[in-house]
């Protein structure tokens, strides 16, 4: 689900007008907070996915479904308004890649370096400092992290900053070592 969440021209465009007229008028950090459970909500509810992609789903039924959890969520009113922009535009499948965008625009007027740190099971809060640690020391900058539980990993890490990925899980390891076997 995570791989959900890649920039597209489409994305970048609305995404940049969001994060513009949210600089503008002061709700820069009430709109990123309002993403960033998005994102979350996304990654937890199969529901809320399938509310997005969903091909089937009419255009207004799905800024209606996001109108409800922005309304429920108390979301701020500019990412309310976008959320029905977005919907009224017939590109809420466009969300994840909005929600990219924005953390990359973000990140570039902070200068915060995000990380997302993907685990088979969940991570103790000393885990979590190690790693937080160990990416200190990696790109000089305190990382903003942000962890999830993928089960289908097995076990390992998946650890993404930017635009690159670290990824000693063991699924990947498995799946390199049938991909060997295959070529032997």
């Amino acid at each position: 689900m995570a791989d959900d969440f890649r920039t597209t021209q489409v994305g970048e465009r609305y995404a940049q007008a969001l994060f513009d007229l949210a600089d503008e008028t002061g709700a820069l950090e009430a709109v990123r907070a309002d993403l960033k459970s998005l994102r979350t909500a996304y990654g937890e509810s199969a529901d809320l996915r399938r509310l997005i992609t969903s091909p089937v789903i009419a255009a207004e039924d799905q800024g209606r479904g996001l109108g409800a959890i922005a309304e429920k969520a108390r979301f701020n009113g500019v990412t309310r308004n976008f959320l029905g922009l977005l919907a009224q535009n017939g590109r809420i499948r466009d969300l994840t890649a909005v929600i990219a965008a924005f953390e990359t625009l973000y990140a570039k007027k902070t200068g915060v370096v995000a990380a997302e740190v993907v685990s088979a099971l969940p991570l103790s809060a000393t885990q979590l400092t190690h790693i937080r640690s160990a990416l200190l020391k990696a790109v000089g900058k305190a990382p903003e992290l942000t962890a999830r539980v993928d089960p289908s990993l097995l076990g390992g890490l998946k650890v993404k900053v930017g635009s690159k990925l670290f990824d000693a899980s063991l699924k990947t390891k498995l799946d390199q070592m049938k991909f060997a076997l295959k070529r032997a």
